[in-house]
């Protein structure tokens, strides 16, 4: 209802809220907006949520909604919230929290559907310091108490990586459901504190709360970086016993699951049984294949994969590239990247490809090649480009292509003292005495320390850790 007393202002509002309703351009939005503010109609909350729906149709929210917001003289807090919300789906979420300044300097005050939209833009701009502030005044205006809010608030923090704030949060709740659990569990994986997201799935189940397809995908990924293949299975159980249809999502975190705690033929099962398949789940079997070492298998995984009209992306060739690199396939890896430097899958090589490549010519002794593709490539050489090379260079005995691949590793990371270890034992192995004793100087003067490595030997059958100094 748009409660307007002037019956003329009634009529053209209703014109605008239908002019609204249709538009289809910005220059539509331009002129409806200068009507707006002709007759004064920006302020009425029925038609500033016509014209907020309308900018975020369009895309059209940065240079229209700022403008709209500067004459609004007091805005109601439903027009706020709907800005709010507008641009937390938006490119520019940061604009959610200017809009809540404004309302704190008007004295307009925030209520329960403010600060779930508010938070989340904060988590995209995974503004810690802001969402602390928002925090406070959630604590202050009472609305702790509000499920929507603090799980918002445990997204926050999870999504800034702050799991001790997150845990806060989440023990203070007097009640939690299925969406507060699976943030829970979501931030310890993301963090990459795997245990605790299991035990976190324990707790869930003890709650008696049940997991959702968002949980179940987020347990998968702990249960395979953590090598937790019974509750893996136990979870898949649980989908065929709930007769979840395992849908791409869930079925590429099942095959994950099960290719890195090794069990590649129910990986395998998993992809088979899946009525709809994406690249997603492709790129997810040939990479289990690699880190099972069947490299026969998971190139001919990939060229079944093209077979079958799936088009490989960039993460396809890091694994295809990766399994030559490993399984010692120099000419494919060399024609596959040909492929790739030649354009036909419509994408140029990227770093991660350069690097498999240095590592594919490193590992097969190919050592020019990889030191010219280095040199030749359109990206500044990573830490992980020169140590593939450091690595092939010292299985080959290249004493004098080590010491310049030790040096530039040194140029890179002049706090590591790995480096300094290492140049000094080619040195040692070259019969150079004295620029060996300067790289141990030199490592003195830099404060530098020589890690302690740990090898274990079998004796009695017993195994025993033995600590090795390097130098």
């Amino acid at each position: 209802m748009l409660l307007i007393a002037n019956p003329q202002l009634n009529a053209i509002a209703v014109r605008i809220i239908h002019l609204l309703d249709n538009c289809i351009s910005h220059t539509h939005i331009h002129q409806i907006q200068t009507q707006l503010i002709l007759h004064k109609l920006h302020s009425n909350t029925t038609v500033a949520h016509h014209f907020i729906t309308a900018c975020q149709n369009l895309s059209f929210l940065q240079s229209s909604l700022p403008l709209f917001f500067t004459h609004l003289s007091n805005p109601h807090v439903f027009t706020c919230n709907t800005l709010i919300q507008s641009f937390s789906h938006s490119q520019i979420p940061h604009i959610s929290f200017s809009i809540y300044a404004r309302m704190h300097t008007n004295s307009i005050l925030p209520n329960n559907y403010t600060f779930p939209f508010l938070l989340k833009s904060l988590s995209d701009f995974k503004d810690l310091t802001q969402g602390q502030c928002v925090q406070a005044q959630v604590i202050k205006l009472g609305h702790s108490y509000d499920i929507y809010v603090q799980n918002s608030l445990l997204n926050l923090y999870a999504s800034c990586g702050h799991m001790g704030h997150c845990r806060s949060v989440f023990d203070e709740m007097p009640e939690r459901d299925v969406v507060s659990w699976t943030v829970l569990i979501m931030g310890y994986r993301n963090a990459e504190n795997y245990g605790d997201a299991l035990i976190a799935f324990e707790q869930m189940q003890y709650a008696g709360i049940v997991p959702n397809h968002v949980t179940m995908v987020n347990v998968l990924g702990a249960c395979a970086r953590f090598g937790a293949i019974e509750m893996g299975i136990w979870i898949h159980d649980f989908i065929r016993r709930s007769g979840w249809e395992i849908d791409v999502i869930l079925g590429t975190s099942l095959i994950d699951m099960y290719a890195k705690c090794g069990k590649i033929n129910e990986s395998l099962s998993v992809f088979r049984s899946m009525k709809e398949k994406n690249i997603f789940a492709w790129n997810a079997v040939i990479k289990g294949l690699a880190f099972a070492k069947c490299g026969q298998e998971a190139v001919r995984w990939f060229f079944t994969m093209e077979q079958e009209g799936f088009k490989p992306d960039e993460v396809t060739f890091v694994n295809v590239l990766s399994t030559c690199s490993h399984s010692g396939f120099v000419d494919l890896g060399k024609q596959l990247f040909g492929l790739l430097i030649n354009g036909k899958y419509g994408f140029s090589p990227n770093a991660k490809h350069y690097a498999c490549m240095v590592d594919l010519y490193a590992r097969s002794g190919c050592l020019d090649e990889a030191f010219k593709l280095i040199r030749e490539m359109p990206f500044s050489p990573t830490k992980a480009m020169w140590g593939s090379l450091l690595t092939g260079c010292r299985a080959n005995k290249n004493l004098e292509l080590s010491e310049y691949v030790a040096k530039k590793l040194i140029e890179l990371e002049p706090g590591n003292s790995a480096y300094y270890v290492v140049l000094s034992n080619l040195y040692s192995e070259m019969g150079r005495w004295t620029d060996a004793a300067e790289v141990r100087e030199l490592m003195k003067d830099k404060g530098l320390k020589k890690d302690l490595g740990c090898s274990s030997v079998e004796s009695s059958s017993q195994e025993h850790d033995i600590e090795l100094l390097t130098c």
